[in-house]
């Protein structure tokens, strides 16, 4: 059943973003998680929920479908459409990408959608949002399939494809056709694009970075595209469990969702949460705060600039 994605009648669209939940098998640390996700969901009640990625700590798990069921019985329970991007870790078990993807599908709330089968990765597909008076669209939501590791011998993770960047600038110029000022997207994915780094070293940036930025050693212009497109005005993504941060690189926000699931590392004094997002009918722009598991709300992170870095002083 094909859920419709629509502004509500006061002009506005709420998101939840869960990320690496790193679920296995149902253990107590799981079921703390899912307390988690279902408390923030009945707090915010959202329009949409995206889990973007590590959904799944694929090779902990007895049986990686069975596991994906409980996470998608969780999602159901909380009665809100939702919908996924894969990480690195959800398909190392005993269920490939496509077989979790079949999983999801069973869900009569979830949107996700497998993509085109020419073009790599399973899950890249676009969802639209609708005006709340009529069923025409008004906004965009990308979800991209950032793989896992690197297809070489460099090492480190992988990126997003020239074909998945032809294909997501093929479908922006579809949306967009005859349109005077394009509709404003925004973009998930699981592994974050170099240009984090290039935000974080060179510009104002709100949230914290407690661990290396998790990039891909190769830069496959991504990036550009969503610049060259100019629907996109914000990216989210997971992956670094313990950066959190946003930052504005040339019109396009770059953010770090909240790591939100307990059967993984984390960080004392850095509880687990969720990234909500709201966007407003007919503006090019959200707003954007963390929800956290002991219920603060966080709407004003620390701004870091490049002038705040530590140096050594002799």
């Amino acid at each position: 059943m094909m859920t419709e994605l629509k502004f509500r009648e006061n002009g506005r669209f709420r998101i939840v973003q869960f990320t690496d939940i790193h679920w296995q098998n149902g253990e107590p640390v799981d079921q703390k998680s899912a307390v988690l996700m279902k408390n923030i969901v009945q707090s915010e009640v959202p329009d949409l929920v995206v889990l973007t990625g590590d959904i799944l700590s694929g090779g902990g798990c007895d049986d990686a479908a069975v596991s994906m069921r409980q996470i998608v019985k969780i999602m159901e329970n909380c009665g809100v459409a939702w919908t996924v991007v894969f990480g690195n870790h959800d398909d190392e078990g005993t269920a490939s990408r496509h077989d979790l993807m079949s999983v999801m599908q069973e869900g009569d709330l979830s949107v996700v959608e497998p993509g085109p089968a020419d073009v790599p990765g399973v899950g890249n597909f676009v969802l639209t949002i609708q005006h709340c008076n009529d069923n025409s669209p008004a906004a965009l939501l990308y979800f991209v399939d950032s793989g896992s590791y690197a297809m070489t011998d460099i090492g480190g993770y992988d990126w997003i494809k020239r074909e998945q960047i032809e294909w997501f600038l093929s479908e922006s110029v579809k949306h967009n056709v005859l349109r005077e000022n394009p509709l404003p997207a925004l973009a998930f994915f699981h592994i974050p694009l170099p240009e984090y780094h290039e935000v974080w070293d060179f510009h104002t940036c709100y949230g914290a970075k407690y661990e290396d930025i998790c990039a891909p050693r190769v830069n496959t212009g991504f990036f550009a595209a969503l610049h060259e497109a100019g629907d996109v005005i914000g990216t989210f993504v997971g992956h670094d469990h313990i950066n959190d941060f946003c930052g504005d690189l040339h019109g396009i926000r770059l953010c770090y969702g909240r790591a939100t699931g307990y059967n993984t590392y984390g960080r004392d004094g850095f509880p687990r949460g969720a990234r909500v997002i709201e966007l407003t009918e007919g503006e090019r722009c959200f707003e954007t705060w963390l929800h956290l598991d002991n219920g603060i709300i966080v709407r004003e992170q620390p701004e870091h600039t490049p002038l705040q870095r530590t140096f050594t002083v002799d």
